[in-house]
């Protein structure tokens, strides 16, 4: 495998080959730390660690005096971080304007080693350290996160440090004892040589798709629980993928409505339960839609606010301009009736590395992001929500927004209140990524404010739940489908005309975020609506859900 990159050694006088693998070394420090606020961010971290002098006792559970936040830190496979000295002066020529940041204890490492690195340390390589008894083994990889991006202030800094090799490494304790910087540190077993730190992160984040790998690497024993789930779950969806064959079109299962509760006068509940039991029935991911189909024949994709594949939960806001999705709903459902779906999008992209998130929200729009607050909000992440309703009575899920109240401000439009978007940009913390979800309203504002400030379009995302895809009627020659001419009518969207003819034209949310919709326009104007077609792609492309032909387009699908 050819090497990344290799780490100088600048300040190492006693140089050894990086690339042999490592036997012994020295602790050049020891660090611990307790749990702190964060610079400019309202959540905790340990990742500020200081020297220590003298002897500190290692437990299983990691050195004594030492805090974590325990969501992704801590615990038996990550008693201990340590990090490689020779890192730092290749980080200080790499980052100028971020130099002075980088020196040993900045990546809120226990150990400070002198030469063992990701290239020559081995997952469970067995390490006794000094002559307090203590017996260190191999376990991770760090996985990198937001706070090295906030703590550097570089943004989307950490994904340089698994693409260089250079996150450090986790041990498991196996033998408690005593540890202090200068201890040396002696190897006693390798059962693992193939598998060094750097090896690992090859398939773990750079070649995520080697099956072999990922199946040799879920069966290693040694490796820690949250990287070894990681390429077990890789084997499980391949297989998965291998056993499903081809794909054979749109599939329609029947659920039923088992609960219809009125949230406020406008938002309604239902839950829906599928009548045939799924084999798999998984927890969804946070920010997924559902796809279903009434009655009536619409088709409609809404957010799921709880649930599985087999019994899930929505919350739909009657519109009055509804041209018959949501008031079919709400005015001719009941509990059994019977309504279709056919499937569930990927969830919705977080930028996990982000040091804050910022959510701006118009009414029903909460739907979109119920979930992914609850999860930020358990896993200590930084987030605000700005949420603008018609009153507090037509604010729906308030009991789901109570455990993080006070990352939530709410806009009574009744009481004369107004979220002053351009200012919330402004003011927004480093390192911040909004997310959007509302009335057409609500979204220009923000486009128009996040070019007033300046800000890039990839720190934002816009979550429409409604575009009109009404419009003058059009033609479409689909030139790979034996030129076959669809006529679109003013009512429909190009993506219901084209399933009027041709089966397996594939969808996700339909409303123009996600683009998987998306088709080749080959001749023709195209007016482009939704938010999931990128800006240099729209010559060539259109989202078949929401954008329309102008007079007679040519596509293919």
């Amino acid at each position: 495998m050819t090497p990344i990159a290799v780490p100088t050694m600048l300040d190492i006088q006693d140089h050894v080959d990086l690339w042999q693998p490592c036997t012994t070394d020295v602790v050049l420090e020891l660090r611990t730390g307790r749990m702190a606020k964060m610079a400019g961010l309202d959540i905790m971290s340990g990742i500020n660690k200081k020297e220590r002098e003298g002897g500190v006792f290692l437990s299983f559970l990691g050195l004594d005096a030492d805090e974590h936040d325990p969501t992704f830190h801590g615990g038996v496979d990550k008693a201990v971080h340590a990090y490689c000295a020779s890192h730092y002066p290749a980080w200080r020529d790499e980052f100028p304007s971020a130099a002075a940041r980088f020196a040993p204890g900045a990546f809120g490492e226990n150990l400070v080693f002198k030469h063992m690195n990701e290239r020559n340390v081995c997952i469970g390589d067995v390490f006794a350290i000094g002559d307090g008894g203590a017996v260190l083994q191999v376990s991770l990889p760090r996985q990198p996160c937001f706070k090295l991006n906030h703590r550097f202030q570089l943004k989307n800094f950490a994904p340089n440090t698994y693409k260089l090799s250079r996150t450090g490494w986790y041990y498991r304790c196996l033998a408690e004892g005593i540890v202090k910087g200068g201890d040396s540190v002696v190897l006693k077993e390798r059962p693992r040589p193939k598998w060094t730190i750097e090896r690992v992160q090859e398939y773990l984040h750079r070649n995520v798709n080697d099956h072999a790998a990922n199946e040799e690497l879920a069966g290693v024993e040694e490796l820690g629980v949250e990287a070894r789930n990681a390429f077990q779950e890789r084997v499980k969806k391949h297989k998965a993928k291998a056993e499903g064959g081809k794909k054979q079109g749109t599939v329609w299962r029947k659920y039923s409505i088992v609960e219809k509760k009125a949230l406020t006068p406008r938002v309604t509940s239902f839950i829906l339960k599928i009548n045939t039991p799924l084999a798999d029935s998984d927890e969804l991911e946070e920010g997924t839609h559902a796809t279903i189909r009434l009655p009536n024949g619409l088709v409609r994709s809404y957010s799921i606010v709880s649930g599985t594949k087999s019994s899930f939960e929505l919350g739909i806001a009657l519109d009055e301009h509804s041209r018959g999705g949501s008031r079919f709903l709400h005015e001719s459902t009941s509990i059994g009736s019977s309504i279709e779906v056919s499937g569930f999008s990927d969830p919705m992209p977080i930028a996990s590395a982000a040091a804050h998130h910022l959510f701006i929200v118009g009414g029903i729009g909460i739907t979109a992001f119920l979930p992914i607050f609850e999860t930020m909000h358990a896993i200590h992440f930084s987030f605000s929500v700005h949420w603008a309703v018609r009153s507090e009575a037509d604010a729906p899920f308030r009991d789901r927004l109570a455990p993080f109240m006070h990352c939530v401000v709410l806009y009574d439009k009744e009481k004369g209140q107004r979220m002053d978007v351009p200012a919330l940009l402004e003011r927004r913390p480093w390192g911040t990524h909004v997310y959007v979800c509302g009335p057409d309203r609500l979204v220009d504002g923000v486009q128009g404010a996040v070019k007033s400030v300046g800000m890039e379009d990839d720190d934002v995302h816009y979550e429409l739940f409604k575009v009109d895809a009404s419009g003058d009627p059009f033609e479409v020659l689909v030139k790979n489908r034996e030129g076959r001419v669809v006529q679109v009518e003013c009512e429909e969207s190009l993506l219901e005309a084209l399933r009027r003819v041709f089966d397996g034209v594939e969808s996700s949310c339909e409303v123009g975020n996600c683009g998987t919709c998306r088709i080749t326009v080959v001749e023709g104007r195209v007016e482009h609506r939704g938010v999931g077609l990128p800006e240099g792609e729209k010559e060539e492309a259109m989202l078949s859900c929401v954008s329309r032909g102008v007079g007679r387009i040519v596509v293919e699908i």
